[in-house]
């Protein structure tokens, strides 16, 4: 299949890596990132989506998404998908979506799971809004990419899922650090903590796969210092994405809402910024009760 790759940053890059490899043909733009290897470079974002059959974008905001879309609709063959994979507000995926059908494409918003690790390892988990046929188009590429994709509904859904996901990972890692600490304190062993939660009504992904506590469970950013694998700053832009959907649909949502200031004060007025979203663990342990 010819695909147009546009942004190939720490997420994009290798996913269109693994297209590559797969046997696809993919041509790719970005403003600063290096082509992957086997990744054929196109002058403009228009340029790349000439002649593809479909288009994939991984960009940082909504904004930018519909910037870009403005761009390469025109450009795209008659057939072809336009299929988002980033993360971005409700409204901006709607409004691509219906440029794209009025100009008769098919239009997906596709966010994804999984962090850089499963970009590069092809174990995404995909959350797809559009039509089916368009889904049905583009999930030989998802299956290259991921492990799952679930169509969620129509034009938004992907993006919906996202985020409400999204606000549930905040806040059980929230849950998760604090309770940590609070152990700590306590002077109970992390991993007597670990052994107990993770197999009985505390389990969690947080607590399970992505333990914020070094060396406990299996490997996550905190052995690595906190390096990220998924950015405070990222979880910060994702819990505000949250907020925003939820004010406009009147939905109560206090834990995201409280989720979102911890995260914006810890990346913006803290030391948070540059750290994996698991590193709230240090910031809990270090102060006391206010």
């Amino acid at each position: 299949m010819k695909i147009a790759f546009i942004g190939l940053g720490n997420m994009g890059g290798p996913m269109a890596a693994n297209l590559v490899a797969a046997g696809h043909q993919v041509i790719g733009f970005d403003l600063t990132a290096p082509m992957p290897e086997g990744v054929g470079q196109a002058t403009t974002a228009a340029a790349a989506a000439q002649e593809a059959e479909v288009v994939i974008t991984m960009l940082p905001n909504g904004q930018i998404l519909r910037e870009v879309a403005k761009e390469v609709i025109p450009a795209m063959q008659d057939g072809a998908v336009l299929c988002d994979c980033s993360t971005v507000d409700v409204e901006s995926a709607r409004a691509v979506a219906k440029m794209a059908a009025d100009r008769g494409l098919g239009a997906l918003d596709a966010p994804v799971s999984g962090g850089v690790g499963g970009a590069t390892q092809g174990t995404l988990t995909f959350m797809v809004g559009g039509p089916a046929d368009a889904f049905t188009t583009v999930k030989p590429l998802f299956d290259v990419m991921g492990q799952k994709a679930v169509h969620c509904g129509d034009a938004g859904a992907g993006q919906s899922a996202k985020i409400c996901n999204n606000m549930i990972l905040g806040v059980t890692m929230l849950a998760t650090c604090e309770a940590f600490a609070l152990a700590d304190k306590l002077g109970l062993d992390r991993q007597k903590m670990f052994d107990v939660v993770s197999t009985s009504s505390g389990y969690s992904w947080s607590m399970n796969a992505y333990c914020p506590a070094p060396g406990v469970g299996p490997q996550t950013p905190a052995d690595n210092d906190y390096k990220p694998g998924f950015a405070s700053e990222l979880m910060l832009k994702d819990l505000r994405l949250s907020q925003q959907a939820a004010e406009g649909a009147d939905a109560d949502t206090p834990m995201g809402k409280l989720a979102t200031a911890l995260y914006a004060a810890f990346v913006e007025a803290e030391d948070g910024k540059g750290k994996d979203f698991s590193a709230m663990l240090p910031r809990f342990e270090k102060r006391g009760r206010s």
